[in-house]
């Protein structure tokens, strides 16, 4: 495949909407004028890329009215990569056109202007509740995933080193001693594997759990 693959479709698609179009003006792979209004410019490649979206934000010294064409894509992988970049493109004000070569269909999936972002209210609330409920500050910033030390990792850890201190304690006990109030529903869920039910809201340690308090206690 090559982007001149693309110029066809993309020039029919424009001469559609009563643009004159040429390829190769300038730097621009493609330019298409309309009346008195500002050029659109369509640079094109075989694939995404950030050559692609550096060429894109040059020319926008030229028009706002700037896109970036690549082929469709297919399967669950590139599905995923073309959405992450197509909310880059978004963000940088960039339109982006995709071509189906098999029939020179053209799909508009967004058009250049100014980006307004989306405010959303429950990562923001998780965000903030996880940051109120941490103890200290026991991860480094940038660190892996695995082992992470959340707040309900310190709040299970609190009630594994009750139980391992009290024995079999019911949920309700745990809660009123720790002052962790979702108490028994960390026991419950049992996320980590450190809990066991001994009967109705009675709760004891696992040889998981009381390997962890283990560990904590040599971390000490």
């Amino acid at each position: 495949m090559r982007e001149t693959d693309l110029y066809a479709p993309i020039k029919a698609f424009l001469e559609a909407q009563d643009y004159t179009v040429k390829g190769e003006i300038g730097p621009a792979d493609v330019v298409a004028l309309r009346g008195d209004e500002p050029p659109v410019i369509v640079e094109l490649k075989t694939g995404f890329s950030l050559a692609l979206i550096h060429q894109g934000i040059d020319r926008q010294a030229v028009t706002p009215h700037v896109y970036l064409a690549v082929p469709d894509v297919a399967g669950r992988r590139g599905h995923a990569a073309f959405k992450a970049n197509l909310k880059l493109a978004r963000r940088l004000g960039l339109g982006v056109l995709t071509v189906r070569l098999r029939d020179a269909l053209v799909t508009v999936h967004c058009d250049p202007g100014p980006f307004q972002p989306r405010l959303s209210k429950k990562p923001r609330e998780r965000l903030l509740r996880e940051f109120a409920a941490r103890r200290g500050d026991p991860a480094q910033g940038g660190a892996t995933r695995d082992g992470l030390v959340t707040a309900y990792r310190q709040d299970a850890t609190i009630i594994a080193a009750h139980l391992a201190a009290q024995g079999p304690t019911k949920g309700a006990h745990v809660a009123a001693a720790t002052d962790i109030k979702r108490a028994t529903t960390i026991l419950r869920d049992n996320h980590y594997g450190w809990f066991s039910r001994v009967s109705v809201g009675v709760y004891e340690l696992t040889e998981a759990g009381r390997g962890t308090v283990g560990e904590d206690e040599r971390d000490t």
